[in-house]
C-alpha cells in the first residue's frame, strides 16, 4: 500500500509513491516529474525507480488536448502499467497558503477547496495551480481521499509578534498578516535533525534556498520567525523573486503609470537572480558566468542570506544549529562557505572538505569540530512530509 505525493506547478507535475510502512512513510519507492506544461508546451515524463536510473519519455497529446490533461492520462498509464502492483491508499497535495482558516492538512471537499480558492491572489505563482491538480485528480480518482497538506502549518506556532504587520488593526482582523512558507520543507528537516541532533531542539535556523528561498528560526522544533510573509514574496531574493522590496518602490511605480499586473510581473518572474543579473535565475549558470552582473547577484543572494540568518538567530536569542536545504542550499558548497564565514561572529566555522563533500544526496554534518555552531546539510523531501499527513487523515476520510 502506497500514498501518491503530487505538487502540481504552473509547468511542471512532481511526483512520487511512498509506501507505507506500518504507522509511518517509507522513502520514496517511486519519484518522477512531468515538465512542458505551460501552453502550447511540449511535455515529458521522467521517473525513476529507487536505486535505478531515470526513464524519461514524451507525453502524448491529442489534438485539442489540455497538455495537463494529456500528462495525468500519462500518469494514470503508468501507475495502471509498470506500478500495477501498488495499491494507492489517498493522494497527497501540497498546496502552498492555507490562510488563517486551515493549520493543518485536511481532506479536501468542494467547500475546502472554495475556500483555498479565495487565497489564489496570496499565491498567484503557486495556489491555482495546486488546486487545480487537486481536482483533476480527484476526476481521475475519485475512489481516492485527495488531501491537501499546507506550507503555512508549520508556522501557526509564530506569535503575534512575528505575524501582526504595523498596519490598521481592522485589515489584520480580516487576515492580513504573515503566514510563513516552506513549511513542509522545514518540518521534514525539523524531523531529521530531532533524529540527528539533539541540540537542533534549543536555537535551530533553516535555510531554504532555491528558486523560492527562506529561512525559519526554532526552538524546540517549533516555527519562531521567518522570512516569508503574507505572501511567497518576502524575506530573502530568490530566483525571480524580489523578496523584501521598500513599500514606497512600488508606490513609486504605480505613479510612474505601473498598473497592478506589470508590478506583479516584475516582483515575481522578473526580479531576484534573474533581475540583477541580467543573465538566468539559475545559480549554476551565474556562478559558471564571467560576467560582473552574474558575479554581484550571486553576492547579493549570499549577503541577504546572511543578514536574514543574523536576523532570526536574534529572534531566538543565538545560534546552536544552522541547516542548509533546497537546491542551492544542498547543491552549493561555495554558497555554503561564504554564509559560514559571515557568522563566523555567532560561532559557527564550516570544515571545508566536510562541505565540499556535501553534495545533496545524504544528510551530512559540515561543521569544523571546533565550531561552536552545528551545520548541517539535509535534502529535503516535501512529498514524503504530505504522504505522512495523508497518512494521519487516512480513518477521517474513511
Amino acid at each position: 500500500m502506497s500514498i501518491l505525493s503530487v505538487n502540481a506547478g504552473s509547468s511542471s507535475l512532481k511526483f512520487a509513491l511512498y509506501p507505507i510502512a506500518g504507522e509511518g512513510i517509507a522513502e520514496a519507492e517511486v519519484t518522477g516529474n512531468i515538465e512542458g506544461l505551460e501552453p502550447a508546451g511540449q511535455p515529458r515524463i521522467s521517473f525513476g525507480v529507487a536505486g535505478q536510473a531515470k526513464a524519461t519519455a514524451a507525453v502524448p497529446v491529442q489534438a485539442g488536448q489540455d497538455v495537463f490533461d494529456a500528462a495525468l492520462l500519462t500518469l494514470k498509464d503508468l501507475l495502471a502499467t509498470r506500478f500495477a502492483h501498488v495499491r494507492l491508499q489517498a493522494i497527497a497535495h501540497r498546496v502552498v497558503h492555507g490562510g488563517s482558516h486551515f493549520s493543518a492538512s485536511v481532506c479536501v471537499t468542494p467547500e475546502v477547496l472554495t475556500q483555498l480558492a479565495t487565497l489564489n491572489a496570496l499565491a498567484p505563482l503557486h495556489q491555482p495551480h495546486n488546486l487545480a491538480g487537486i481536482r483533476a485528480f480527484a476526476e481521475s480518482f475519485p475512489q481516492l481521499p485527495q488531501v491537501a497538506c499546507f506550507d503555512t502549518a508549520f508556522h501557526r506556532t509564530l506569535s503575534p509578534l512575528e505575524t501582526t504587520f504595523a498596519i490598521d488593526k481592522a485589515l489584520t482582523a480580516s487576515g492580513v498578516r504573515r503566514y510563513g512558507f516552506h513549511g513542509l520543507s522545514y518540518q521534514y528537516v525539523s524531523q531529521v535533525l530531532a533524529r540527528v541532533s539533539p541540540r537542533s531542539a534549543q536555537r535551530t535556523v533553516m535555510a531554504h534556498l532555491g528558486n523560492g528561498a527562506s529561512v525559519c528560526a526554532t526552538t524546540a522544533h517549533a516555527s519562531r520567525a521567518t522570512t516569508m510573509g503574507f505572501s511567497a514574496l518576502d524575506g530573502l531574493m530568490m530566483g525571480t523573486r524580489s523578496g523584501a522590496i521598500d513599500p514606497g518602490v512600488l508606490l513609486y511605480l504605480m505613479e510612474q503609470g505601473w498598473n497592478h499586473d506589470k508590478i506583479q510581473k516584475l516582483l515575481y518572474k522578473q526580479s531576484g537572480l534573474l533581475g540583477v543579473s541580467g543573465e538566468s535565475a539559475d545559480m549554476r549558470t551565474l556562478r559558471a558566468s564571467a560576467s560582473e552582473a552574474a558575479r554581484f547577484a550571486v553576492d547579493l543572494f549570499t549577503h541577504r542570506v546572511v543578514r536574514e540568518v543574523g536576523a532570526l538567530s536574534a529572534c531566538v536569542g543565538g545560534l546552536d544549529v544552522l541547516a542548509f536545504t533546497g537546491g542551492i542550499g544542498e547543491h552549493d558548497a561555495v554558497l555554503r562557505q561564504h554564509v559560514g564565514e559571515a557568522l563566523a561572529y555567532l560561532g559557527v566555522r564550516v570544515d571545508s572538505s566536510r562541505n565540499q563533500a556535501a553534495v545533496g544526496d545524504a544528510t551530512q554534518a559540515i561543521h569544523a569540530d571546533d565550531s561552536r555552531v552545528e551545520v548541517w546539510v539535509i535534502p529535503t523531501d516535501e512529498g514524503r512530509v504530505a504522504a505522512q499527513e495523508a497518512l494521519s487523515l487516512l480513518p477521517l476520510a474513511g
